[in-house]
């Protein structure tokens, strides 16, 4: 990893809902030490700053890409940098996915909202070996339709089971109206034979990862990435803290025994 920020140039963007867009990018010159799923980068934009966003493609899977939504004033440079366009990047940072945990047994992948970005390299990566892994379920919620990250590419994927549900439907919305949770019951596995990943705000990632652990998934086999308030990417800020972890260093990528008891804790 480099403490400067490494020019990479915009050679692809792809809107995904009103206020988030997929930036696919290649170095100028010189490129940045591999990327693995789950892990994060700061993204500078020229002028604005920088904040630190997950991956949302490696290098190993279609390039080095990263999922952007509009809440700031670095993330709306970003949103809004065109094909051809420089930003600086640096990293990589974090911890990353685990998927030879689960190679020979089931795989669960729980995203809500824009956590499904953190996972697709994960799921890329599970799907390019197929007769690693045995029947792999991909379950998404989101707030509303639109707010559905790249739906025609999920589609395309095969899997055991793919399901999507929304909280608040639109007129021409004919899938499932619910959280996230409710699509375990129609899912492929064993549980004692399951690895799962799991990505979305706090609440989702505690109230899925204690019904997978109900439902008999080993606590062991269970990831959750937290990715709360990064900022700084080093530790120094604070921001990422969740009692004893600073997020930034010890994560994003944690077990869910070691999440569990802190996410516990209200307003921790």
């Amino acid at each position: 990893m480099t403490a400067v920020p490494v020019p990479h140039r915009v050679v692809a963007r792809r809107a995904e809902t009103a206020d988030t867009v997929t930036l696919r990018f290649e170095p100028v010159a010189a490129a940045l030490p591999e990327f693995l799923p789950g892990q994060f980068a700061m993204v500078h934009s020229f002028g604005r700053g920088e904040i630190p966003v997950s991956v949302s493609s490696v290098q190993a899977t279609g390039g080095l890409a990263h999922t952007v939504r509009s809440v700031g004033a670095v993330s709306d440079g970003l949103c809004s940098a065109r094909v051809g366009d420089v930003v600086g990047i640096r990293g990589p940072y974090g911890t990353p996915w685990e998927p030879e945990r689960a190679r020979g047994r089931d795989v669960v992948v729980v995203a809500g909202g824009i956590g499904f970005a953190p996972l697709r390299p994960l799921i890329l990566a599970v799907l390019a070996e197929p007769a690693a892994y045995r029947r792999v379920n991909i379950l998404i919620g989101a707030r509303t339709p639109g707010d559905l990250i790249a739906r025609a590419e999920v589609a395309s994927w095969a899997t055991a089971y793919t399901g999507i549900t929304v909280d608040q439907p639109e007129v021409d919305w004919r899938g499932d109206v619910g959280v996230v949770t409710q699509l375990l019951g129609r899912a492929h596995f064993e549980p004692e034979e399951t690895t799962a990943f799991v990505c979305g705000p706090e609440p989702m990632i505690r109230a899925t990862s204690r019904e997978l652990a109900h439902l008999g998934v080993p606590r062991d086999q269970v990831q959750v990435s937290l990715e709360r308030n990064m900022r700084c990417a080093t530790g120094h800020c604070g921001h990422c803290q969740l009692g004893p972890l600073l997020v930034c260093q010890v994560g994003p990528v944690v077990d869910w025994e070691r999440a569990e008891p802190l996410l516990s804790v209200r307003e921790l």
